[in-house]
């Protein structure tokens, strides 16, 4: 099913997308599972511009106007596709976007604004880390105003060092992400060596 992005503004459908998520990954307080949403939700929604930065291409505009997302029944947020190019700042753009919807999302669920930024610096720097161009995630973030991305590296792999918590964990009442910020460092690398094959070296 496609949607424009727009939508997501509009607070009885994005209630309506959190109940969703409530029956996809567990019952929850309303803050968590705007949260979790947003988790998800961010990384589809930066995608098309940073790959398009990625490869040093006029970038795609990441307005909601612009945007349009293909979403599963049960809500899932599976892509979004921007409908042109920039004709302005990316950072600013981008800021315009974010903003919105972090709005919308504390509005409805009483997430709070600093997390979900968090969240959406995370977006940013995964998303250009799988597509080859780490080095443009600080300035990136510096340009929409979100907290400085960081990354590790682990045994030879480079790995966002996530600043926020999903936490999935608290509606699941499965382990923490490999990554999750909410761990000891020392856990948290044992636990991505493992994931790599790296046992304990």
């Amino acid at each position: 099913m496609t949607t424009p992005a727009t939508r997501i503004t509009d607070r009885a459908w994005l209630r309506a997308q959190i109940d969703l998520a409530a029956r996809r990954y567990g019952h929850a307080r309303t803050d968590v599972l705007g949260t979790i949403w947003w988790y998800s939700a961010s990384s589809v929604l930066v995608a098309p511009t940073l790959e398009t930065l990625a490869k040093a291409e006029p970038p795609l505009d990441p307005a909601l106007d612009a945007l349009s997302l293909e979403l599963l029944p049960d809500g899932t947020l599976v892509s979004a596709q921007s409908s042109r190019r920039l004709t302005g700042d990316v950072g600013a753009a981008f800021a315009g976007m974010i903003e919105a919807v972090v709005a919308a999302l504390e509005d409805v669920t009483g997430a709070r604004a600093p997390a979900l930024r968090a969240i959406a610096t995370d977006s940013v720097a995964n998303r250009l880390l799988w597509n080859g161009a780490p080095g443009l995630a600080e300035p990136m973030a510096a340009a929409i105003g979100l907290p400085k991305p960081r990354y590790a590296d682990v045994g030879g792999t480079t790995v966002v060092r996530r600043a926020s918590c999903c936490l999935l964990y608290l509606a699941t009442r499965q382990d923490k992400c490999l990554s999750c910020p909410r761990q000891t460092p020392a856990e948290r690398e044992r636990r991505l060596r493992s994931a790599f094959g790296q046992g304990g070296q």
